[in-house]
């Protein structure tokens, strides 16, 4: 139980990581979102990873008719909900206009895209598997 517990710790501190990389690489590309000091960054990494583990899935099993009706746009909606909410909830992180967060919360799921393919999986023997790679 200890073991489950502790692999899950890390997993969270490594997605917080990972989110706290990503809304820096959001704020760096995207015009009106930014954050007033590294320590309001890393909150805001903290706040949309405990939101995308805890909230999110509960919004996505609500939301299922509303996304199979909009083909997925609705999971792109919630995903740019949680970067409104994030901005809204932490005092030096800002993200204004719809547009800027919509192409905020683009930079976010390809910056998550990239780097979660860093975490070991178990599955291989701890060795780090690329998202996307395949050994033929």
């Amino acid at each position: 139980m200890a073991t489950q517990r502790s692999r899950w710790l890390m997993r969270f501190l490594f997605t917080w990581a990972v989110n706290t990389v990503a809304l820096g690489v959001a704020a760096w590309l995207v015009g009106d979102v930014s954050y007033d000091s590294y320590g309001a960054l890393a909150v805001a990494g903290l706040v949309f990873a405990a939101v995308n583990t805890f909230i999110k899935p509960v919004l996505v099993v609500l939301g299922i008719p509303f996304i199979i009706i909009t083909l997925g746009i609705g999971l792109f909606l919630i995903n740019m909900g949680i970067v409104w909410l994030t901005a809204w909830l932490v005092p030096g992180f800002d993200a204004s206009g719809f547009w800027q967060i919509a192409k905020a919360a683009i930079v976010i799921w390809f910056t998550n895209m990239l780097l979660s393919g860093f975490w070991p999986d178990r599955r291989r023997g701890g060795a780090v598997v690329v998202t996307g790679y395949r050994e033929y």
